[in-house]
C-alpha cells in the first residue's frame, strides 16, 4: 500500500490575512501546496487528503480537482467544531477551529495506514517527500513515528518572528521532546527567541518541526484519547488548540513509543506574512529556472 499525504488546509490563516493556501506563487499559477503534491507523487504517495472548511470545499474542488484527477487518489475531509466533541457543549464565543491535532482526528474514517502530515501554506523540498516516504514504506509501526527536523536557519521569515517546534534529540536521533517556541527572529547577525523574563540564542543549525510528521495509523486512536482530555480541561478556553506536537510529546513521555528525527538540509520557506509572498515567488521561480521544477507542473 503506498502511502498518504494528509494536507492541514483548515486555517483561518490570521496572520496572513487572507487565504493563502491557494494563491499562486508558481510561473503557471501553482499554489505551495501542488508543489507539495508534486513532490509526494513523484516520492511513491499514493494518496492525498486535505483537511478543509466545509463552506470552502467547492472552491478548494474546483481548483485541485482538474488538474490531479488521474494522478493521485484524492480526499476530502472537513474540520468542524462539532466533531468529536462527545455530545458536549460548545462555548458561544468559540470561534476558533480546535487546532492541528483534531484535524487529524477529522481524518479518523479515512486513514488506512501509514500516513505524513503537512501544512498547506509550507514548501518543504523534494528531499522530506522522499525521506518520509522512505519510512512509511520502511519503519513506520504503532510503535516509530518520525518527524523531518529543517536547520531553523532554512526556516526564518525576514519579515517578523515565526513559531517553530524547537527539537530536543537524545544520542540515538530520537524526540525527547519539542518546545513550542512562539517567537524566534533575526536581531544582530543572530537568531534568538523571546521568551519569559528575556530573550535567548539559538544556533543556526537547531533542529526545528515544521509540522511534518510521519505516523502510523494507531496516532489516530491517540489523538482521540488525548483530545477528550484537552476537552475536559480546555473546552471553556476560547483560543485553546489541541496541537499534532502535544500528541506526539505524550506518545513519547508515555512510553508508547518513539520518534525519529530525520534530518533534512532542504530550504523551508513558506507564507507567515503577506511581506513573504514575494520571496516566496522569487524562490520557486528560481527552482523551476535552475530545472527542478517545470514550469507547468501539471502539464
Amino acid at each position: 500500500m503506498k502511502p498518504t499525504l494528509v494536507i492541514l488546509a483548515a486555517g483561518m490563516a490570521s496572520r496572513y490575512g487572507g487565504m493563502k493556501q491557494v494563491e499562486a506563487f508558481g510561473p503557471s499559477g501553482e499554489t505551495i501546496m501542488d508543489y507539495s503534491i508534486y513532490d509526494a507523487i513523484a516520492a511513491g504517495f499514493g494518496k492525498v487528503i486535505f483537511i478543509i472548511r466545509e463552506d470552502f470545499a467547492d472552491a478548494f474542488k474546483a481548483i485541485f480537482e482538474p488538474k490531479l484527477a488521474g494522478k493521485i487518489e484524492t480526499v476530502y475531509v472537513y474540520q468542524k467544531l462539532e466533531s468529536y466533541v462527545g455530545g458536549r457543549t460548545i462555548p458561544a464565543d468559540r470561534t476558533k477551529p480546535w487546532g492541528t491535532g483534531h484535524a487529524l482526528l477529522c481524518c479518523k474514517e479515512v486513514i488506512d495506514g501509514p500516513f505524513a502530515v503537512i501544512n498547506a501554506d509550507d514548501f518543504y523540498g523534494k528531499d522530506g517527500f522522499v525521506k518520509a516516504a522512505d519510512f512509511l514504506n520502511t519503519k513506520c509501526s504503532d510503535d516509530l513515528y518520525a518527524v523531518m527536523g529543517y536547520s531553523l536557519v532554512n526556516t526564518l521569515s525576514d519579515n517578523g518572528s515565526v513559531s517553530r517546534g524547537v527539537c530536543e534529540i537524545d544520542a540515538d536521533g530520537n524526540l525527547l521532546g519539542i518546545d513550542e517556541t512562539t517567537a524566534i527572529y533575526k536581531k544582530d547577525g543572530e537568531i534568538v527567541a523571546d521568551i519569559e523574563g528575556g530573550t535567548k540564542t539559538l544556533a543556526p543549525e537547531t533542529n526545528v518541526s515544521m509540522n511534518f510528521f510521519c505516523f502510523g495509523k494507531s496516532f489516530i486512536a491517540l489523538a482521540e484519547e488525548l483530545f477528550e482530555v484537552f476537552l475536559d480541561t480546555q473546552i471553556a478556553v476560547p483560543k485553546s488548540e489541541f496541537y499534532i506536537p502535544k500528541i506526539a510529546d505524550e506518545f513519547i513521555k508515555s512510553g508508547r513509543g518513539k520518534v525519529e528525527v530525520i534530518g533534512t538540509a532542504a530550504k523551508w520557506f513558506g507564507v507567515t506574512y503577506k511581506e513573504d509572498a514575494e520571496g516566496v515567488k522569487a524562490s520557486v521561480h528560481a527552482l523551476v529556472d535552475a530545472g527542478e521544477y517545470p514550469v507547468s507542473l501539471w502539464g
